[in-house]
């Protein structure tokens, strides 16, 4: 991994961390590779059970490097290169069975929604400000954009973001489903540690419960377009047997007898 995310693990929660603030955290190659790595090992430690994506600088991610690709990306099969490396990344954290939580201070585009919408829960501050704006340098979306943002909004909400020149506020994010929740700050500074900090509370939260649980939710959810109905059921019905047979889950449901038969008497 290379200074373009910052990598780190502590008690269970792995962080990733965009660095490139000068850029407003937009992808280049080094990003690239090193969002590809990080997303990697976070998604296969067995001690990592929560994913928190931040950034560093006044904004979550700007999409791609427009200016690197104007100077050294010349042809389009490096960005279609380029953007299959963050695919990978993405496809890490979305097929993986580990909740993952996004602090998006700032501003979101382009590709960056992509990497928003890759979260399972998003924050963004009471400033931030989220859309697509491809167009704009006649591109079409990528990093997930297509795939995911109809789910989460709807395709008529969706057409209307990827169709004009539009930056959604934090409260029509928060009203379209698009994210969980905003925090308000005294200048955009202290909103966005305050985003951050919200994030690391989601975070912690899923491990301070049942956090194998929490993560077999999200892999349920997030892989149910790959099932008809009747194979969905199948799988729901086969993944809570299985976690009725964890440790975790029989101390909890022992637990939560005691208390109910308690309450009873």
């Amino acid at each position: 991994m290379n200074d373009a995310i910052l990598f780190s693990v502590d008690e269970g929660m792995a962080r990733l961390t965009l660095n490139r603030p000068s850029r407003l955290n937009a992808f280049n190659s080094d990003l690239a590779h090193a969002w590809r790595d990080a997303t990697t090992e976070a998604t296969t430690r067995s001690d990592v059970k929560a994913i928190l994506i931040d950034a560093t600088g006044p904004a979550f991610c700007a999409g791609g490097d427009v200016i690197e690709m104007a100077t050294s990306m010349g042809s389009g099969d490096e960005i279609t290169a380029l953007a299959e490396v963050i695919n990978s990344g993405i496809r890490a954290l979305t097929e993986s069975a580990v909740p993952v939580v996004a602090a998006a201070h700032g501003t979101t585009a382009g590709g960056g929604l992509g990497i928003l919408l890759s979260s399972d829960y998003a924050v963004v501050g009471a400033r931030s400000r989220l859309g697509s704006l491809y167009a704009n340098i006649g591109l079409t979306p990528d990093l997930s954009v297509s795939a995911q943002l109809a789910r989460a909004v709807g395709q008529r909400r969706a057409l209307q973001l990827v169709l004009q020149d539009r930056l959604l506020t934090a409260e029509e994010a928060v009203e379209w489903g698009l994210v969980a929740e905003l925090v308000e700050g005294d200048d955009a500074a202290q909103e966005a540690a305050k985003v951050r900090a919200r994030a690391e509370e989601v975070a912690r939260f899923w491990l301070a419960g049942a956090a194998d649980a929490y993560g077999q939710a999200k892999r349920l959810v997030r892989s149910q377009p790959e099932r008809s109905f009747v194979e969905q059921l199948s799988e729901e019905a086969r993944s809570i047997g299985a976690s009725m047979g964890t440790a975790d889950a029989q101390a909890r449901i022992t637990a939560f007898a005691a208390a109910s038969t308690r309450r009873d008497t």
